[in-house]
């Protein structure tokens, strides 16, 4: 991409909190594109994800990442290594809180650790549509007590309020410099990526407790074939032999669910048809394996 525009701007945005707070719905809403699954459950997001808004004056990198978190196994602290790459490769981040809470002593206790580092930080209070619009001034002073935020933005990234006023704070603090990708380049990451988010999330969806949050998705094979769908093999890794028999589910009903809905979302996503086929694979504790994680696509 060319660019001789000595007013051009471009850098990078970490979009950073705590759990289920709406960071990946924002970063889809800002996109306008699915790069993010989204469900009702926390730490959904494993990986930083980039996704990429280019414009004629300006390129912003949102680096979308896993809710800051205590990490209690080697999964979660692998995590937490991706949220902490993201803070250092910002130019601004995006601290994003909910509006219908008060400030939370784990909010306070992140942005105290975040203030030695003095990161150029926006405030985003997400889900105003859900909070008495006359409680929004009281915690905006309470934010304001606790670190300098260069700017502070109400929103709703579900319903898309204030965006634009959001979209205008980054574009005012992001450095000058010139477009790092393709101005038709959305994200870096390969259409593998997504085709085994797509799965997982069908996993939150159909189970609840703990299951989803020890299963794995890796690609076996993928083939695009003239004439023909495309041949996707893709493996649900649990932790054990009881969870295996859950996501088969009696008679196999289970399993042909998650892939039936997962074949229809990753042939939106894809703008293609697919044939998906799913197996189940246990490895213990994989969780907590180093060996494990870089095999499922955890290498940072």
């Amino acid at each position: 991409m060319q660019n001789n525009n000595s007013h051009f701007k471009s850098g990078y945005v970490a979009i950073v909190g705590r759990p289920n707070v709406g960071k990946s719905t924002l970063t889809n809403a800002i996109l306008k594109f699915p790069l993010s699954i989204i469900t009702p459950k926390a730490q959904t997001t494993r990986h930083r994800i980039l996704g990429i808004h280019t414009e004629e004056h300006a390129q912003i990198i949102f680096l979308d990442t896993p809710g800051l978190i205590e990490p209690r196994y080697r999964l979660q602290e692998w995590m937490m290594k991706a949220a902490k790459s993201a803070l250092n490769d910002a130019d601004i981040i995006l601290f994003l809180v909910e509006a219908n809470a008060k400030p939370a002593t784990k909010d306070g206790d992140i942005l105290e650790t975040l203030r030695s580092h003095n990161y150029k930080m926006i405030l985003v209070i997400n889900k105003i549509d859900t909070l008495d619009k006359r409680k929004i001034l009281p915690l905006i002073d309470a934010y304001q007590k606790i670190y300098n935020f260069v700017d502070i933005v109400p929103i709703s990234a579900l319903l898309g309020d204030n965006l634009d006023d959001l979209k205008k704070s980054i574009l005012e603090n992001l450095p000058g410099g010139v477009p790092f990708f393709p101005e038709d380049m959305i994200t870096e990451r390969p259409e593998r990526f997504f085709v085994c988010e797509l799965v997982r999330e069908q996993i939150f969806y159909n189970f609840s407790e703990e299951l989803p949050f020890s299963t794995a998705v890796v690609i076996d094979e993928f083939r695009e074939r003239e004439g023909h769908k495309d041949y996707i093999k893709a493996r649900i890794i649990v932790e054990r032999q009881s969870q295996k028999k859950i996501i088969i589910g009696k008679g196999g009903q289970a399993i042909r669910k998650i892939g039936q809905n997962a074949r229809q979302e990753i042939e939106k996503f894809l703008g293609r048809p697919v044939y998906l086929e799913l197996f189940v694979a246990v490895r213990e504790k994989w969780r907590k394996k180093d060996i494990f994680l870089k095999e499922f696509g955890y290498d940072l």
